[in-house]
């Protein structure tokens, strides 16, 4: 089956390029797949490393006296490459492939998977429904549910979670823990030093700086024993000056961008995503495949990573209070983290595995072929 895959990220791109790699890698022996991406970003360098695929650099301009040079380009790679499937990840690439389809004696089916919790009612969605789509991924039930109340309900709709590598991202020993906190914090803590980490970004919509918050109200003792490590781009001064108001720079861990996420959780006890918007969190799934419990709000799709108490905990999006009195309850020993976390990885390999998504996605593939 002969695949284009288009994206436009130019920069680091997050879960939505970890997305696209997860596809490339486990269907490379079923697809014959082409990556058509600005060469600027992150997933078109890492994607040049994946044997057996070809990446083209693909820009996706929303001017419309570029987008239409563009267009026409990419109608003529279509018709020469004549392939199978196209599968679209944004909504500029989206509308790009649906006008260079439309004049194509033997068009591609069009696949769009909706990675954002974004409203679907505008024009440029009524018309990619009704006219530049054959099937949509979602990739939560919340996004389902989205597509189902939109002009996409007459596409055929397919919910499949993303996938990890779970022998990749596994819990780590009691030593592994500690040659990571000593790695990572340059340090050794204290043992009865709850770490909590992100590697969800630094951006303030992640939510983290709530956390922040909450351990601002501890009583200085407790707040001594915890350590909190967001992992992304580092933040500005002014979110820097932020934590620095809150008494909290000492307790706060920014380590930067990092190639291997694993560095960071292996040293951590509790994973949290505290979003104030999410469609789907690889952050979350990467936290439970590590053996982590996770401290996540409610909003979008977040709530469907867990069971409330069993594999971690679910707080109202924003609130302050919930997220320090789960906190508070971890440091007196509340929670037994250990089991906790055992459960939480028991569900990343029943929901988050990586052949299952595979599975599916191809599963899918194959169904619009079909209709």
């Amino acid at each position: 089956m002969k695949v284009l895959i288009t994206d436009i990220h130019h920069g680091n791109g997050g879960g939505h390029v970890t997305y696209i790699l997860g596809l490339l890698r486990g269907l490379a022996h079923q697809c014959e797949f082409t990556l058509a991406a600005p060469a600027t970003g992150r997933l078109y360098r890492e994607a040049s490393q994946i044997p057996g695929g070809r990446v083209l650099p693909g820009l996706y301009t929303a001017r419309i006296g570029t987008a239409l040079s563009e267009i026409w380009s990419l109608r003529r790679f279509l018709q020469r490459e004549a392939f199978d499937i196209v599968h679209c990840n944004g909504s500029t690439d989206h509308r790009h492939v649906m006008i260079a389809c439309k004049t194509l004696a033997n068009p591609p089916v069009i696949i769009w998977t909706k990675h954002n919790t974004n409203r679907l009612h505008s024009m440029g969605n009524r018309l990619r429904a009704r006219f530049g789509t054959d099937l949509c991924i979602a990739v939560s039930d919340y996004v389902a549910r989205q597509l189902a109340n939109s002009d996409y309900r007459r596409c055929s709709v397919e919910r499949i979670y993303h996938g990890l590598d779970l022998e990749h991202y596994r819990p780590v020993s009691l030593q592994e823990k500690q040659i990571a906190r000593q790695k990572l914090f340059a340090a050794e803590l204290a043992p009865d030093c709850l770490v909590l980490g992100s590697v969800g970004g630094t951006d303030l919509e992640k939510g983290w700086l709530l956390l922040v918050e909450a351990l601002a109200r501890l009583e200085p003792e407790l707040k001594q024993r915890v350590r909190v490590v967001v992992a992304g781009d580092p933040p500005t001064a002014a979110v820097c000056e932020k934590v620095q108001a809150l008494g909290c720079a000492e307790q706060v861990l920014f380590p930067g961008l990092v190639k291997d996420v694993r560095s960071v959780l292996a040293a951590c006890d509790v994973g949290f995503v505290l979003s104030y918007k999410e469609s789907a969190s690889y952050a979350c799934y990467e936290s439970l495949a590590l053996g982590l419990p996770v401290l996540i709000s409610n909003a979008g799709s977040l709530p469907e990573s867990i069971e409330h108490l069993h594999e971690g905990w679910v707080v109202p999006c924003g609130d302050v209070l919930a997220i320090e009195a789960h906190v508070r309850d971890m440091l007196c020993q509340k929670y037994c983290l250990h089991t906790v976390g055992q459960r939480a990885r028991h569900r990343a390999e029943q929901r988050f595995d990586a052949q299952r998504f595979s599975l599916d996605t191809y599963q899918a593939y194959l169904k619009a072929r079909a209709l």
